[in-house]
């Protein structure tokens, strides 16, 4: 299973020092993987090579509302948590629609970063996936899917006990699913990286299935 420590953190904050200060109390959290960008142009080329889970968007980025632009433009499955400086916050009803798991003020304090992060990982580890089934409600546990594969306008979900077909857009229900958990293998499979039982450089393996691995993706199965 996935260490929460282990999930990849994005700050991007163009103050050096504020940077620092966040990747140092996530340090002594003991989590792992996080990288800075101080920039638009770094961010950019971070989200498409680091593939971060959890990005601290600093929503000012520049003296502008940089940050809302990337946070439309952020890696799939990227839970977004905007930091805003006091005089920030008529930007916030623009920074709503983009859907962020979150927000922070400046001075940051180590208790809300910390309870802004273990909500987003909570959140991620411990619902179900809902969908309608004709008339019907049906809650499918995460750790009871392998995949999903687009279908024209429908998508199928194949489960350990049975297969679904739902109306909805692979990305309509990446954005529903953990970051930890599932991630898109080709522009038509969505996989559980728990299932996953073999990688090669171009297929990935689940229940004696192969799944294309396109090179796209392949950086967030490593």
């Amino acid at each position: 299973m996935h260490n929460p420590k282990n999930t990849k953190i994005l700050i991007i904050e163009d103050d050096v020092i504020i940077a620092e200060y966040i990747s140092e109390i996530l340090q002594e959290e003991q989590f792992k993987n996080i990288e800075i960008a101080n920039d638009a142009t770094t961010a950019i080329s971070k989200m498409k090579t680091f593939v971060p889970e959890i990005i601290l968007m600093d929503i000012n980025l520049s003296g502008k509302n940089e940050g809302i632009t990337l946070s439309e433009n952020k890696n799939d499955n990227a839970a977004v948590i905007f930091i805003t400086g006091q005089q920030d916050f008529a930007l916030m009803s623009e920074a709503i629609k983009t859907r962020p798991y979150g927000y922070l003020t400046k001075p940051i304090k180590k208790v809300d970063l910390m309870a802004s992060i273990g909500i987003v990982i909570q959140k991620n580890e411990n619902q179900n996936f809902q969908f309608k089934d004709g008339y019907d409600t049906v809650n499918v546990k995460y750790s009871d899917i392998r995949y999903f594969v687009a279908d024209g306008n429908y998508s199928s979900i194949y489960t350990i006990s049975k297969k679904y077909s739902i109306r909805q857009s692979l990305s309509t229900i990446a954005e529903q699913l953990p970051l930890h958990t599932f991630a898109r293998a080709h522009r038509s499979f969505l996989v559980n990286k728990n299932k996953v039982e073999r990688i090669t450089t171009n297929t990935l393996e689940i229940n004696n299935v192969e799944i294309p691995l396109s090179r796209t993706y392949a950086k967030q199965f490593k």
